[in-house]
């Protein structure tokens, strides 16, 4: 779900890290000191599953964890997801430094939007809430590398094996390990560390109703 260096135009490029800039500074606004482990345990979680490849024919995929991520940090998730990848990019090559706003951009927003679906649903069960919320999140994802392609260059939608098209089939798999790992892990967090999720805080909320 990278897009290396050199894929994508000067001007695509230099938006997305415009607009990153901000999502960021959204993100960091009115963070408190106990939010700062919870980021770093998350970004290091991120920068792992990198690791972890899924050959697909002449590429691999790669579990990402935007959906968890959201889940777990809901507004922090950005800062979490560009200090993973920095890391991966210095580190081992993956993705890019001058693509460092556009793949903020396209994990993190998802990360923001699954984080918000799972808050928004708190009255239905965690399993089912956190497989959507790993679902959104990767499809999200897919979807903003696929508008990002499309808006640098005409060459990458043509012909049915055009990059696009293998973004697309790609990460099919993807959508549904995502899903299971983050409804899964949710629904763990749900019954040993609830405050992980805001639950503790949602059932105050529902015994002053």
């Amino acid at each position: 779900m990278h897009i290396a260096d050199g894929v994508l135009g000067t001007p695509v490029v230099a938006a997305a890290a415009v607009v990153a800039a901000g999502t960021l500074v959204y993100a960091a606004r009115g963070m408190k000191s106990e939010d700062v482990p919870r980021v770093g345990l998350l970004a290091a979680a991120f920068f792992v599953s990198s690791l972890f490849r899924i050959p697909m024919g002449i590429t691999s995929v790669h579990p990402v964890l935007i959906g968890l991520t959201g889940v777990m940090l809901g507004r922090r998730a950005p800062l979490a997801i560009f200090l993973g990848l920095l890391l991966q990019a210095m580190l081992f090559g993956h993705g890019g430094l001058t693509t460092l706003g556009v793949n903020t951009l396209i994990m993190g927003l998802p990360a923001l939007f699954a984080g918000w679906a799972f808050a928004a649903t708190r009255r239905y069960p965690v399993l089912p809430r956190g497989f959507m919320a790993g679902v959104v999140g990767v499809i999200g994802g897919t979807l903003l590398v696929v508008a990002f392609l499309s808006l640098s260059s005409e060459m990458y939608s043509q012909g049915p094996f055009s990059l696009i098209n293998l973004v697309l089939l790609t990460h099919l798999p993807i959508v549904i390990i995502e899903g299971f790992l983050t409804g899964f892990a949710a629904r763990l967090l749900y019954r040993t560390r609830p405050e992980v999720l805001g639950i503790e805080e949602q059932r105050r909320e529902n015994r002053a109703e």
